[in-house]
């Protein structure tokens, strides 16, 4: 099937947890002729979510799409879809990963976001948990980020800022910058 033939469908799954939800998910979506692009699995509390990049014939999107409601009402989950298209990723000079580890109180993940929205870094992953403390003490906050920068000066200044936020708020933190850009002129260096 050639590219412009190929439809691509969002889709969002949230339910209770319970074993063989997700192969009867996965089942269901591979009876309609649809692939799975790209996926994501979730357990939030006694909830989990699926999120998946759908692609497939117009047949096969329309298939899913009006037959998935039925499943999760079968299934009991809230089911969200949308239509979307599929674009070559755009390649960019930069990536930042950071992981954290804060005392936990309210506005701390904003706190982080917010540092990325200041320096034009896209976020593609954040992943976030609270551990309750030991012996009464505060509960900690597990954070990760993985972002990308289109512009590689706006990423330098990103590293400094981190860390300046981690001792304000009293946080252990590690940052990891790649600049592709870089990487293949030092490659090309002998």
């Amino acid at each position: 099937m050639t590219a412009s033939s190929q439809h691509y469908l969002v889709i969002t799954a949230l339910g209770a947890d319970r074993p063989g939800i997700v192969n009867t998910i996965t089942r269901h979506v591979s009876s309609c002729g649809c692939n799975i692009e790209d996926s994501r699995l979730a357990m939030l509390g006694d909830e989990f979510t699926f999120i998946m990049l759908l692609s497939g014939s117009w047949n096969a999107i329309t298939l899913i799409e009006s037959t998935l409601p039925l499943k999760g009402a079968e299934l009991d989950l809230l089911i969200v879809m949308k239509r979307t298209t599929a674009s070559p990723r755009q390649a960019l000079p930069s990536t930042v990963w950071v992981q954290v580890e804060v005392p936990d109180s309210p506005h701390i993940i904003e706190r982080f976001t917010a540092l990325f929205d200041t320096y034009n870094t896209n976020i593609a992953e954040l992943v976030s948990r609270t551990q309750p403390g030991e012996n009464a003490s505060a509960a900690q906050l597990f954070i990760q980020i993985t972002a990308h920068s289109p512009a590689s000066q706006e990423v330098s200044n990103i590293e400094q800022a981190f860390k300046a936020l981690c001792t304000e708020l009293n946080a252990q933190g590690s940052i990891s910058i790649v600049n592709y850009s870089q990487h293949d002129e030092q490659d090309g260096v002998e």
